[in-house]
């Protein structure tokens, strides 16, 4: 048995390629795992647990029957659904996470993120994440109609991809020194993290000499993207 886990799958109705390839892993290596792991940006985007559209409903179904079947299923906001809240977690039998979560495992500690938080280089998305971040913020947008609230998902999503054109590559990525800091902060020589859509396993030095690993799970687009972990190692597998 073995513990997986999965970050930047994106769903959205529009994508029936990219449901169909993440219910089959829930139907198949999910329902033989320990437990799941989401790491965040589950949907393209979320604008509220109040979504009557039936694919909002149609996802917490899925993972409800994953939890009910033995598997319990863990769930850490992204960038895209940090508005998943506690009806989501009640409906889809979820527990919700804090970002960073330490997670210790076949005598190793793991430390969980999405991701976002580390990559301090990019300015202008660290000052958006601070204000949609903030519970003033979410409530004022939660109190809008869902047709409001659509249309603005719409635009973000857009602005979203002109602004990755504008920018250099660079800044999407995490920043190092901030990953080594959480590292040292939290205790631990092991990050799994998503968000940046660069699935790798990196290998560096601690500044007090201790061997590291930060492994960073890919985006669900094109194909699917796990980590498996059980008590021969942790293990990064693609094409899903």
């Amino acid at each position: 048995m073995a513990v997986v886990f999965v970050s930047d799958v994106h769903l959205e109705p529009g994508r029936a390629d990219i449901s169909e390839r993440f219910f089959r892993f829930l139907e198949l290596q999910a329902t033989q795992a320990e437990a799941l792991y989401v790491l965040g940006d589950l949907f393209e985007a979320w604008i509220g647990d109040d979504d009557d559209d039936e694919f909002a409903k149609l996802v917490p179904r899925k993972l409800r029957a994953l939890n009910d079947s033995g598997v319990p299923v863990y769930f850490m906001h992204g960038n895209r659904d940090f508005l998943i809240g506690e009806r989501f977690a009640k409906d889809s039998g979820c527990r919700l996470l804090a970002d960073p979560t330490r997670l210790e495992l076949y005598g190793e500690t793991l430390l969980l993120s999405h991701g976002d938080a580390l990559c301090t280089d990019d300015l202008g998305y660290q000052a958006f994440r601070k204000e949609v971040r903030d519970p003033q913020w979410q409530k004022r947008f939660l109190a809008r109609p869902l047709a409001q609230r659509r249309e603005i998902a719409r635009h973000a999503a857009d602005a979203s991809v002109q602004y990755q054109r504008q920018h250099a590559a660079e800044i999407g990525d995490v920043n190092q020194q901030a990953v080594e800091a959480l590292m040292a902060e939290r205790q631990v020589t092991v990050l799994l993290h998503g968000h940046t859509h660069r699935p790798a396993v990196h290998d560096f030095t601690l500044a007090d000499g201790v061997e590291a690993r930060r492994i960073v799970l890919g985006a669900w687009y094109e194909q699917g993207s796990m980590v498996r972990w059980d008590k021969n190692g942790i293990e990064l597998i693609q094409n899903l």
